[in-house]
């Protein structure tokens, strides 16, 4: 997942260099954009906070995120 903070809103903004990016409207200050984006795919992929885990890339805009208990289909609704 390639992530851009400070964007004018949160959205995913298509597809980049094979990866999922995601704009993100939170800062890249103190975690603040790890959390939204958590929050945002939680939301997207309908499930819980708890359930996406930042697995790589915490301090970059390259990110891997594990989701458990996603359905996939659910994206293409």
């Amino acid at each position: 997942m390639l992530v851009v903070p400070r964007a004018s809103r949160t959205r995913v903004a298509g597809i980049q260099e094979g990866r999922l990016k995601v704009q993100l409207a939170a800062p890249p200050v103190d975690g603040e954009a790890n959390a939204a984006l958590v929050e945002f795919v939680a939301e997207l992929f309908g499930v819980r906070r708890s359930a996406v885990t930042l697995v790589a890339g915490a301090a970059s805009r390259r990110k891997r995120l594990r989701v458990a208990g996603a359905d996939p289909a659910r994206l293409t609704t």
